[in-house]
């Protein structure tokens, strides 16, 4: 079989079993009618107010809580997987708790506290501003909605690529008590509960706590008193929710979350033989010094070996109904979270170059918005404000670069103010046009010291956009809604992550031997972020459920950025240096989802997405989007038989595909940083006793243990190849509802 008829094979698959739903779907259009619809529509609140999801002029994708559960999906990272043009990699300096969405080409290559995602990633309406050590465990759910595109109006900040809300399920009246635990291969233990208790007629709480263990893949060879081996992780995670209502029209929910986990470095190896002219290479490292086994490693410094995080936050919402027709939503948030990680470069038990490094962030965030239907208009407005305060350190006792001492000193602070105004009208019954827009400012105060000759260099910078989007969507008779938007978004801009650049400039001014060296390089200050990004999307598509049996997505794009930052990974001779590439891109694209239920028990989902990226050339080098594959694919059959027991057996499949992708912003095949396509498959199988109220299922993850790089990075002096962490795994999952 030749590479292309095999690379396209999932996507064949998934494509031909689709289009076999929606041509079969007439056949039994008649005897559908008959009945009661088996596909029950998600209702979202993508555009923070409630709608179907057919209505939203958007692509979008939904996944209810009982939906995750029953896949088995427990953590961001996997929903990634069946969402189309949608790819979610952890890979941020060897942590096992960073998730780096990357949505139609758009997302964060780094972590450090100068970069910002260009995906947001929204908690009951909070804005997590760092995606390192948060609670990724998907407990106490209601759903997670992906938009794609950019979502410049109403989400505003840091979403030119999309936006992934995770909704948790509010206080209700109703007494219920959850309980799962799983065990496995690979030493999966987890183990979590969930209870929803009303105290009175207006108090009602809700609490889940949980613990999550996963065995490693390899060993520190070298540090036989490591704590954890290579790619373990554990953690503990928490969430209480409390609902006071007073009266009908003002309603309160508290929440405070936490989480704390730890364990080893994510698998990684290093490329030195590949790279003759390297650092590494002249300085007599060879591969055959790095472990032999990819999932081993061979550091012999016990800082890189070990990484933690932890993350708390508590938010207030108050809704208020003014009166049948207007009312009003407060959110309020303050969150904090902070995480050890590093990796040891070279791979070697030579203390060459390794850093361990620490990151911290604290932010708060203020949301108002009022809400109203005038006739046949409803509207939505707002004000927001956004403020962080974050610090990156490799402090020089711990870190070295080139066996010497090295160090990161890495300060900032955000504030961010935004107002924003979005109306949707009712032209006929039929045809609804919506338009919004938002007027943001943002401001920046960086500071660094990567070299204490030179000292610390600060700088501030302030930006201000207006974003707009407008939309029209229509509805036919069958049911199916057309939709057409045109929308916007932009990011701030952003400071170098790693400015070991100053070190040069210092040398550069004669070094040691001019006194005025350092206050040259800090009165050049080349410290200096880049200009703001602005993106602008022509989107059309269709959605909806064409009959009682068969619904559908399909979407069409066009995405057009400017002054978008690649982060760029170089060794020079002063250090591990990271610097922002500014390019133009354009992004375009199809994107297909679907749900058919064949028979009563046989249901078929099923994603497809192309993607092509086209970025400007850069001194006669065309870059190419780092990890963005060109096709993504999934489907998942799923089927119920019922026993002559009246027990039920719920089997189902879930395959999902990945084209290949670089991990840098270059396809040069002599820089070796191409990541492999992939296959992935799992498997749930659940029993049911009837007239109970518990379940046990057999469980497979990445059955056939499909191994993968998360992300490759050439640095000129070797090549890093950051694992996966995910490898097959089989166990059992006991749930029971009281």
């Amino acid at each position: 079989m030749s590479t292309t008829a095999r690379n396209l094979t999932p996507i064949a698959t998934a494509m031909a079993l689709a289009m076999a739903g929606l041509s079969s779907a007439p056949v039994f259009a008649e005897e559908a009618q008959a009945e009661k619809s088996k596909i029950e529509a998600i209702t979202v609140t993508a555009t923070k107010r409630s709608q179907v999801i057919y209505e939203v002029p958007i692509a979008m994708s939904a996944f209810s809580g009982d939906d995750l559960d029953a896949q088995g999906i427990s953590d961001i990272t996997d929903v990634g997987k069946f969402v189309p043009n949608l790819n979610i990699t952890g890979f941020s300096a060897g942590h096992n708790s960073s998730a780096n969405p990357f949505i139609r080409g758009i997302g964060l290559q780094d972590h450090l506290i100068t970069t910002d995602p260009g995906v947001s990633v929204y908690v009951d309406g909070v804005y997590l501003g760092r995606q390192v050590g948060q609670n990724w465990n998907l407990a106490n759910i209601e759903r997670i909605e992906v938009l794609r595109g950019p979502q410049g109006t109403l989400y505003g900040r840091n979403s030119i690529g999309g936006a992934i809300n995770i909704i948790t399920k509010q206080p209700d009246q109703e007494a219920v008590t959850k309980v799962s635990a799983e065990t496995g291969t690979r030493g999966r233990i987890k183990a979590s509960m969930f209870t929803n208790q009303a105290v009175t007629d207006e108090l009602a709480f809700n609490f889940n706590m949980g613990f999550n263990r996963r065995g490693g893949l390899g060993e520190f060879t070298n540090l036989p008193n490591a704590e954890y081996d290579v790619g373990e992780n554990q953690e503990f995670h928490g969430r209480v929710s409390v609902k006071y209502t007073p009266t009908d029209d003002l309603r309160l929910v508290l929440t405070a979350d936490a989480n704390d986990g730890e364990g080893g470095t994510r698998p990684f190896t290093v490329l030195i033989d590949e790279m003759p002219e390297g650092r590494l290479y002249k300085a007599g490292l060879r591969n055959s010094m790095v472990a032999a086994d990819p999932y081993d490693n061979a550091t012999s410094s016990i800082e890189t070996a070990t990484v933690s995080n932890k993350a708390n936050g508590i938010s207030l919402t108050a809704e208020y109904d003014i009166n049948a027709d207007f009312g009003t939503k407060f959110i309020f948030s303050k969150r904090s979270s902070e995480y050890k990680a590093g990796l040891d470069d070279d791979g070697t038990a030579i203390a060459l170059d390794h850093y361990p490094e620490r990151g911290e962030a604290d932010q708060t965030s203020v949301e108002l918005q009022l809400t109203g239907y005038l006739g046949r208009a409803d509207f939505v407005t707002g004000l927001y404000w956004f403020n962080e305060e974050g610090s990156n350190r490799q402090s020089s006792d711990e870190a070295s670069f080139d066996g010497g001492p090295t160090k990161l000193e890495l300060d900032q602070e955000t504030t961010s103010r935004a107002v924003f105004f979005n109306l949707g009208y009712d032209l006929t019954d039929d045809l609804r046009l919506t338009g919004g827009v938002r007027y943001t400012e943002d401001e920046k105060e960086a500071s660094t010291n990567v070299f204490d000759p030179v000292g610390t260099i600060s700088s501030s910078k302030d930006w201000d956009e207006i974003s707009w989007e407008a939309a029209a969507n229509y509805t036919f008779e069958n049911g199916l809604n057309w939709y057409g938007t045109v929308q916007t978004g932009y990011q701030s801009g952003q400071y170098p992550a790693r400015p070991y650049f100053l070190i040069g400039q210092f040398f550069g001014e004669g070094g040691f031997d001019n006194p005025n060296a350092a206050a040259a390089v800090r009165a050049n200050n080349a410290f200096m972020a880049s200009e703001n990004i602005s993106a602008i999307n022509y989107e059309t598509g269709f959605k909806g459920q064409l009959t009682d049996d068969f619904s559908m997505s399909v979407a069409f794009f066009n995405t057009e950025y400017e002054d978008l930052p690649y982060q760029v990974n170089v060794v020079t001779d002063s250090g591990f240096d990271t610097n922002n590439l500014i390019v133009e891109q354009t992004s375009r694209g199809i994107e297909f989802e679907s749900t058919y239920y064949v028979t009563d028990r046989f249901t078929l989902h099923s994603s497809f997405g192309f993607m092509d990226v086209d970025v400007e050339e850069q001194n006669g080098i065309k870059p190419v989007a780092p990890l963005t594959p060109e096709w993504t694919a999934s489907i998942s059959p799923s089927y119920e038989f019922e026993l002559s027991n009246n027990a039920t057996v719920n089997t189902r499949f879930d395959i999902s595909y990945r084209d290949s992708m670089y991990g840098e912003p270059s396809s040069d095949p002599r820089r070796m940083t191409q990541i492999d396509d992939r296959t992935t498959v799992n498997f749930d199988i659940s029993y049911a006793p009837a007239n109970t109220n518990w379940d046990i299922s057999l469980y497979g993850r990445n059955i056939f243990d499909e191994r993968y790089d998360d992300a490759r990075l050439n640095t000129g002096d070797y090549i890093l190849v950051i694992k996966s962490n995910d490898a097959s795994e089989f166990g059992v999952r006991y749930r029971a509802t009281f």
